[in-house]
């Protein structure tokens, strides 16, 4: 569903020139559940916002159901970190997950269908009338995926969404996206710096290594399909899985910073 084939994107200004992205191959099969981590400043979002059609990238190809991407493609949504910039504060919540319905010309039963029942899988069913600025930023977020989901995706792209809420907040938004993702077969592709919610949440993590990016393990993730906050994160295959990505990423920053005393 996913196709990322030899992607670079290299910014060139001010007489410097950046490469953000090297040579980047990746596969996600329809229905898939993957998280991208990678040490601080790797270049995830840029990466993300490429697969997005947001970015075009100075080569290589990204497909979506084996049509190449030149723009933001039919059939993709992205969650972004910013929810609270992504909702327009004079709309109600119903009207901000209507929006993209509303761009692609569905008619108003199946508009106001959609919306309530993605409200109602994101636990805002009686919310559709507040506005955004009076909810809690855990609550602007689920509006931010029921806006996504109502679209009716193919591909989910979210780029570190749970950033900024509290510990609490996280794991039930976590959960949250593991049961959307379980009940509409949608295939996911999770951006986060978060070394254990990526291990929590998906069948493979990615692991990037340091700017020029590359993909240095794609790890499969060999814990049960049902999972708990508790009772998973206790697991000794879960705290094996977390501490190899760890490991990885680490030894990722110790070559930076042996090279970095090399040329001083």
């Amino acid at each position: 569903m996913l196709d990322v084939e030899a992607l670079a994107k290299t910014y060139d200004g001010q007489g410097r020139r950046v490469e953000a992205l090297a040579d980047i191959t990746l596969r996600v099969g329809a229905g898939e559940f993957v998280c991208v981590v990678g040490p601080s400043g790797c270049g995830k979002t840029t990466l993300l916002r490429c697969l997005g059609g947001l970015l075009r990238p100075t080569s290589g190809a990204v497909r979506v159901g084996g049509t190449e991407v030149t723009g933001p493609p039919d059939g993709l949504a992205i969650v972004f970190q910013e929810y609270g910039r992504s909702l327009m504060p004079w709309l109600r919540v119903a009207e901000n997950v209507e929006l993209p319905l509303r761009a692609k010309r569905r008619p108003r039963p199946e508009r106001r269908r959609l919306v309530a029942s993605a409200l109602a899988a994101v636990g805002l069913a009686d919310a559709g009338r507040a506005y955004p600025w009076q909810l809690s930023g855990g609550m602007q977020q689920r509006v931010a995926i029921a806006r996504a989901i109502a679209f009716e995706p193919r591909v989910l792209l979210m780029d570190e969404p749970f950033a900024a809420v509290d510990a609490q907040t996280r794991a039930d938004l976590e959960d949250l996206v593991r049961s959307v993702w379980q009940a509409t077969g949608v295939t996911l592709l999770f951006v986060t710096h978060d070394i254990d919610e990526a291990v929590y949440l998906g069948q493979r993590v990615v692991i990037l290594s340091k700017s020029p990016t590359r993909v240095l393990e794609d790890l499969p993730v060999d814990l049960p399909p049902v999972r708990d906050q508790l009772l998973t994160r206790a697991d000794p295959a879960f705290v094996r899985l977390r501490t190899h990505v760890y490991a990885q990423i680490k030894s990722v920053a110790q070559r930076e910073e042996d090279r970095a005393q090399e040329m001083l």
